[in-house]
């Protein structure tokens, strides 16, 4: 079965059944149905080197992570939501995904220059750069179409993204245990050359100066958004003395729970703890805790939406989206204490 025959069951020219394969405009709604209907009939599926030979376009778009894929998936719940967000949005409109994850043999520059060398996809999803990327300024230079799954570091001007509000959100965390009477906060941030942990560290030096706390370099570990880094960082924030810790991540306070269960220390009496995302383990966690919940899925699917929008000619960038977030209390920052 070929556009010719086609044509001729539906009673139109094959130049028609071509503009409405490949969604073009000037086609009448009632003349685009009856071509439809009869692809569905024979169950024709066009080719997708003539389609693409046709339309420039080859309806699959990247998704690039360049993190190590056990360090992608550490947490079985951020990375496969958020993805999972991105891949219905693209079903929706059909395209297909091109996932570009990093190794640890290979360094940033080579992943990208891979990624910008490839030819097979109409645009770029970035999902937890680093602010070295070099990546983005490129893609600008050469007008090639992407968004990101976080605030870039530099040219936010020129770059689409959906993200959400991460300083006023650490600030929620620190405010609340702030005004549950806790004082010595310490915090283990996420990974220092990404967009998202540096804004969270900025929350939580903004909540102290306004409670006129003093700010301690000495109470700021640094983490990567993982279990271990968590565990470590508790540990050395137990020997400053902390009665609070805010973690930059859910991930992060579940190793820090584990460090302080070790050394028997009380949660929340001795010390009370936060986290961010509100993953589904998080209510699982002894004590339950405390954590910012953030849209993991909506960011990944209105991410998605707003590439094949920007490719469709629906929008013109840029476009800057922030989605809401919402402090949940649990027992770990002592919610049933204070």
């Amino acid at each position: 079965m070929n556009l010719e025959d086609i044509a001729r069951r539906a009673g139109v020219s094959r130049s028609t059944v071509s503009r409405v394969i490949n969604n073009e405009p000037y086609v009448s709604d009632r003349t685009r149905a009856k071509v439809m209907a009869v692809i569905q009939e024979v169950g024709y599926a066009p080719n997708p080197a003539a389609r693409m030979l046709v339309t420039r376009r080859t309806h699959v778009i990247g998704v690039v992570i360049p993190r190590e894929l056990i360090t992608v998936f550490e947490d079985p719940y951020y990375f496969p939501t958020l993805l999972q967000g991105i891949a219905e949005a693209a079903q929706e409109r059909d395209y297909a995904t091109l996932l570009w994850v990093g190794s640890s043999s290979e360094d940033e520059d080579r992943l990208y220059e891979r990624v910008l060398q490839n030819r097979l996809m109409d645009g770029l999803l970035i999902a937890s750069a680093t602010r070295q990327m070099g990546i983005t300024r490129r893609l600008v230079e050469h007008h090639i179409p992407f968004v990101m799954v976080e605030r870039p570091a530099a040219l936010e001007d020129q770059i689409n993204y959906v993200s959400i509000d991460n300083i006023a959100a650490a600030q929620d965390a620190v405010n609340h245990l702030i005004d549950a009477g806790r004082r010595r906060i310490g915090h283990i941030t996420g990974s220092l050359n990404n967009s998202d942990g540096l804004e969270r560290v900025e929350g939580y030096r903004l909540a102290l100066r306004r409670a006129r706390l003093p700010y301690d370099p000495d109470l700021v570990v640094e983490g990567h958004f993982t279990s271990r880094s968590g565990y470590l960082g508790m540990k050395a924030l137990l020997k400053q003395g902390v009665d609070a810790v805010f973690a930059a991540s859910d991930t992060t306070a579940y190793g820090a729970l584990q460090a302080l269960h070790e050394a028997g220390v009380r949660v929340p009496e001795d010390v009370a703890l936060v986290g961010f995302d509100d993953l589904p383990r998080a209510v699982e966690a002894n004590p339950p805790l405390t954590t910012i919940r953030q849209p993991i899925h909506q960011k990944g699917y209105q991410a998605a939406h707003l590439l094949l929008d920007l490719l469709d000619g629906k929008v013109r960038g840029p476009r800057h989206i922030l989605l809401p977030t919402q402090l949940v209390i649990r027992a770990s920052s002592g919610a049933n204490t204070f």
